[in-house]
């Protein structure tokens, strides 16, 4: 063997190991997440034997403990679901805007979804699933905008601190104006007030079935965005020299993305900071190549939400709390530190 050949194979085998390392962690982090689900479907105000659990799945509810499992199935699901979408949505995000602080809660476009969502049910009657996560996707979208337009405004451009304010100001006008629709309406205020919050507990299979076809279309759209991001990293003009199409991958990734938002903002309420925890964790472990950074950002987020639904049921027995207090007891330090860092100016 060659000197040449020594050295191509040491350098294939100095690239194998990275990778082999990452799909050992992205393993290892499946199982944690398996082991999530099986915790949330046996915890809560009182605990549940395994018989009752495998009752429970062939169908039989008879009795309060197997009737609890039957609740807690698609509890756990829709938590697995909402928390892989918000993951990946604040992954995208990120490098979209190349912006650390970006989440969806963070710029406001969880609210947006949830004042269309509010907005259609007083004044449009919009009762089906379906249609509310059709306009919280449009409300989604056009919040986005709205942030990232104000944000570019001035000395700069789009930068991560300007972005955040212009998130935040948008935040807080938004939840006023959903007050405001609300109140006035008795039939949906305290359903409205409940469900600002965030949460996983109304969940059913059917409601499942109607947002997992959205769902899957901004999880295929951000997937496939992956190795655009990797070129929009670089900066706009970089990777247009590379041939990437900068407009047309942006596009296609913000999509994906409030896709995942208004989605899930329409059937579990406004849910903060797993987007922003999330993203950053697995960057500092495994680096920033979104082919790695966005499977581990899904299977993360789905861990992070479906441990703080198992939290929330224990640390307040026997009520709970719901997973959106919970996510933003984490992710509250989490913001404060990343603002803190010098580095905050750009990823």
């Amino acid at each position: 063997m060659t000197v040449h050949d020594t050295a191509a194979a040491a350098g294939a085998a100095v690239v194998r190991r990275p990778r082999r390392a990452k799909a050992l962690w992205l393993l290892l982090l499946l199982a944690v997440l398996l082991g999530l689900m099986f915790a949330s479907i046996t915890v809560g105000s009182r605990s549940v034997s395994w018989p009752d659990i495998v009752a429970a799945l062939g169908g039989d509810t008879d009795g309060f403990d197997r009737a609890a499992v039957a609740k807690r199935i698609p509890r756990t699901v829709l938590a697995v679901l909402a928390g892989a979408a918000l993951g990946l949505a604040g992954a995208v995000m990120q490098g979209v805007t190349r912006n650390p602080l970006a989440d969806p809660g963070i710029l406001g476009v969880n609210m947006g979804a949830s004042l269309a969502v509010v907005s259609g049910m007083a004044f449009f009657g919009l009762a089906t699933a379906t249609a509310q996560i059709q306009v919280a996707i449009v409300g989604a979208g056009v919040t986005a905008v709205a942030v990232y337009v104000v944000g570019s405004l001035g000395r700069g451009g789009p930068t991560p601190l300007k972005l955040a304010l212009a998130g935040a100001a948008t935040s807080a006008a938004l939840t006023s104006l959903i007050t405001a629709v609300a109140l006035p309406r008795g039939d949906i205020a305290e359903s409205v007030r409940s469900w600002q919050i965030g949460g996983v507990g109304g969940a059913t299979f059917t409601t499942i079935s109607q947002v997992l076809p959205f769902l899957a279309v901004g999880l295929v759209l951000c997937l496939l965005s992956a190795r655009g991001l990797d070129l929009l990293a670089l900066g706009d003009e970089l990777a247009a020299g590379l041939g990437a199409r900068v407009a047309a991958a942006r596009a296609t990734a913000s999509l994906g993305a409030v896709v995942l938002c208004g989605a899930c903002t329409a059937v579990t309420g406004p849910i903060a900071f797993v987007g922003l925890v999330v993203p950053h964790a697995f960057r500092m472990l495994i680096g920033g190549d979104h082919r790695w950074l966005l499977p581990f950002s899904a299977l993360g987020g789905a861990a992070l939400l479906t441990a703080a639904d198992v939290v929330g049921r224990i640390v307040a027995r026997p009520a709970e709390l719901d997973v959106g207090i919970v996510t933003a007891l984490i992710g509250a330090p989490v913001f404060i530190s990343i603002v803190r860092r010098h580095k905050v100016r750009a990823l």
